[in-house]
């Protein structure tokens, strides 16, 4: 497998975790799982998902990286993670929290985003 597609698929799993760790939260407090757990409790059951997103995203930074023989720049790195990020952020956020809805303006941001990530892989 290409170092592209490996640094591309870690990203998502990488990007899977974090999500679930930032926003996961928030839905087991509105089921009633969390409600009564203490603000650190949650904090610590957090990182231990982040943790999981740290196993993927090192890598897949490491693999990618064109000063260790991947094939992207830092800032191509960066923008295709924020790219992945609100993928995967808005597929998280229709399935698990279905009270959110895809509006005009979420769509004009996805695709200003796209734009970026064209603009920072062009040469010059």
């Amino acid at each position: 497998m290409s170092s592209m597609l490996t640094t591309i698929i870690l990203l998502i799993i990488s990007n899977i975790f974090m999500t679930i760790a930032w926003y996961g939260h928030l839905k087991l407090q509105a089921t009633g799982v969390s409600s009564s757990w203490p603000l650190w409790v949650v904090i610590l059951f957090s990182w231990a998902i982040a943790l999981c997103e740290y196993c993927f995203m090192v890598p897949a930074n490491r693999i990618g990286y064109a000063g260790n023989g991947g094939p992207f720049s830092l800032m191509q790195l960066k923008v295709i993670q924020e790219a992945v990020t609100l993928i995967v952020f808005t597929v998280f956020t229709m399935f698990v929290f279905g009270n959110e809805s895809l509006r005009w303006n979420h769509v004009c941001a996805f695709i200003l985003l796209v734009g970026a990530v064209f603009l920072v892989f062009m040469d010059k």
